[in-house]
């Protein structure tokens, strides 16, 4: 009798506890596949201090294949899934298609950036959902500075010294906290001018920082923001972005280069395109997490409503934390349906939240205990060693090292503006060059005034274009086409005739300026 199939889409921290809870209880009695992207489970809690310098990338980031050798990894994003044929179909890292079939399936896709009708957003700003994200913001801010100090003076340098976080919930106070560390470690190694310091810039519409916490913590880290610097307007959003810089909703223009999207997720659209009940987005679940009407399909983290069973009516917030324990539910549920045990409803107990906001600097509330400056620091470092899957002695190294060390301030230039755009739907991967931005690139590499690859503006900087600085392999040459071949050797004798006309004496004229060039914005 052949093992039944078990498919899990999606490695974040819903699909990875799937992954391992049901192959520690299936214990080789069953196929389990998972289909993800990328071949790592990413630690996103931390991803704030990758792009501050304190962790490397790969701190952040579990192998699959190492933590779950009972698990079939496959590479790819799911697309159309066939729930009345029982298959997935996928497409691979190289353009190559596939389709998995299942006998259970577990849709644990997670989410994006979510997007607001501002002008200009989607154009200028940048998420901070996926690690090609962190390791541009990373390379972006090195960069500013560094033009910053060699620039001088004037509305050039100042905007350049602007950093704008759109959105103070957990990722963007973080992101905000440490940034101001970074920057300020940063001028110690290129000095600004007498006087001038890095700003940065924390915006939300809601009335305090970090409002899903209690005043208490929230004042905790307000309290902290300013004390370092951080310019925190609550009551405050963009209302416009420009290359130039930001229009607020209170009529104010911040000149800046940089702008970073924390507003909050949105569900991955891939739960939409099943046609099944959706609550904003998120797939509707019983308690159990199957989808009704389909016992086989299991839904959880953030793209699944799952009823908040503490608070009738409501649904679990969009959190790590639940995502995570849905996870251990789900793969319980998965093991008791195949052997006709009982299946569990998700129920959760808040065991407190904590926010790192640098140094030693933290907000926490261990189960419900209120805490604060080194306290919370160490609370909230330990706790993140203990959720970890793995990498904790090279994440407690990494914390060390920058304690006794300085920080390397260099830019690796290994992810350009255009390839981590605002508004994807896979946040977790770089977006690859094709031909345009191929031709765009090999024009803005032949002189100034050529388009940045991609074509398109993004966050960051003025004059230091990511094309000049990026290192990144050479791609093939294109297949030619017959029809292609053709056409050129029709237009041949045009050209020919077009070259031997006689032409006009070069005349004297002032000199043509060229387009600004387009690099990060």
């Amino acid at each position: 009798m052949s093992r039944p199939r078990i498919v899990i889409v999606g490695a974040g921290f819903a699909g990875y506890r799937t992954a391992r809870t049901l192959a520690r209880a299936a214990r080789g009695r069953a196929e389990i596949t998972l289909l993800n992207p990328t071949d790592y489970f990413l630690y996103l809690p931390l991803l704030p201090q990758v792009a501050a310098g304190i962790l490397e990338p790969r701190r952040v980031t579990v192998s699959l294949a190492g933590t779950l050798p009972d698990v079939r990894l496959v590479l790819g994003e799911a697309g159309r899934i066939d729930l009345d044929g029982r298959t997935v179909h996928y497409t691979g890292p190289e353009g190559e298609r596939g389709s998995l079939g299942y006998d259970r399936l577990v849709l644990a896709a997670g989410s994006v950036n979510k997007l607001l009708p501002i002008p200009g957003v989607a154009e200028h700003a940048h998420g901070f959902r996926g690690l090609p994200e962190a390791l541009y913001l990373r390379d972006h801010v090195t960069r500013q500075v560094e033009l910053a100090s060699s620039d001088g003076e004037g509305p050039l340098c100042s905007a350049r010294c602007t950093f704008v976080v759109v959105g103070a919930g957990y990722t963007g106070t973080e992101v905000a906290a440490q940034g101001q560390l970074f920057t300020d470690a940063l001028v110690r190694a290129h000095p600004l001018r007498k006087g001038m310091r890095p700003r940065w810039m924390l915006l939300d519409v809601a009335e305090r920082v970090l409002p899903e916490l209690d005043e208490r913590l929230s004042g905790t880290a307000d309290r902290v923001l300013r004390e370092r610097g951080v310019d925190v307007r609550m009551g405050t959003s963009v209302k416009e972005a420009t290359p130039d810089g930001v229009l607020l909703t209170d009529g104010e223009f911040v000149g800046t280069r940089t702008l970073v999207w924390c507003v909050g997720v949105r569900p991955d659209p891939l739960a939409e395109s099943l046609g099944l009940p959706m609550e904003r987005g998120r797939l509707l679940v019983e308690p159990t997490l199957q989808v009704p009407g389909r016992p086989e399909v299991f839904a959880c983290g953030d793209a699944a409503a799952v009823p908040d069973l503490e608070k009738p009516g409501a649904y679990t917030p969009m959190t790590a934390q639940h995502a995570w324990r849905q996870g251990k539910v789900a793969g319980h549920n998965i093991a008791a349906s195949l052997t006709g045990g009982e299946l569990r409803p998700y129920r959760h107990k808040d065991m407190g939240f904590v926010v790192d906001l640098g140094g030693v600097k933290a907000a926490a509330n261990p189960l419900g205990i209120p805490l604060s400056g080194l306290p919370a620091g160490a609370v909230t470092r330990g706790y993140h060693l203990a959720a970890m899957p793995g990498n904790r002695v090279r994440v407690a190294a990494d914390w060390l090292l920058d304690a006794v060390l300085p920080r390397q301030t260099v830019q690796l230039g290994l992810v350009r503006s255009w390839s981590v755009p605002l508004d994807t739907a896979s946040p977790e991967l770089a977006r690859a060059p094709d031909g345009r931005e191929r031709r765009e690139t090999d024009t803005a590499s032949g002189g100034a005034g050529a388009p940045s690859a991609g074509g398109r503006k993004a966050v960051g900087g003025g004059g230091g274009d990511d094309t000049s600085r990026t290192i990144t392999s050479p791609t093939p040459e294109p297949v030619r086409s017959e029809s292609a071949k053709r056409n050129r050797q029709a237009a041949k004798p045009r050209q020919d005739a077009e070259q031997s006309r006689p032409q006009p004496a070069p005349t004297r004229s002032s000199p043509t300026r060229s387009a600004p060039q387009e690099g990060d914005r």
